[in-house]
């Protein structure tokens, strides 16, 4: 039977291949590692990570089906938003975890407090609240 027995998006991040270390979404996320494939050199292939029972997936890229990490096309497609309970806290754990500060966290007036980071595989997270 499936496990999940309600609608729930899990998006796919990709990573240059070669990577090994994905600690950062531990540190700056809560992130929990709940599998990895690995290829013959011990790098990512496929790692699924939970955070706050939210699923995701970080996948090495995969050139020739055109699914690229933010690196390789100096850019980003999505932005990704993670709503939490504490903005200011997140992104200051993010920071020292290795992301870079897009736009610091502020309230702004249609009720949101948010701020954007750059995680060290150049995903854009929209760290933000409801005020």
């Amino acid at each position: 039977m499936n496990e999940i027995n309600k609608t729930t998006f899990a998006p796919q991040l990709y990573i240059k291949s070669g990577i090994t270390d994905i600690d950062f979404y531990t540190k700056a996320f809560g992130a929990i590692e709940l599998r990895r494939f690995t290829n013959d050199d011990g790098s990512i292939h496929v790692a699924e990570l939970s955070i706050d029972g939210i699923l995701f997936h970080l996948h090495e890229e995969k050139i020739k089906a055109g699914q690229f990490s933010p690196e390789h096309c100096k850019g980003i497609t999505a932005l990704i938003g993670l709503f939490v309970p504490d903005v200011d806290a997140v992104v200051a754990r993010a920071v020292a975890a290795g992301a870079e500060v897009i736009s610091p966290a502020q309230d702004y007036d249609y009720g949101y407090r948010q701020g954007e980071i750059r995680d060290p595989f150049g995903h854009v997270w929209m760290i933000e609240m409801k005020i």
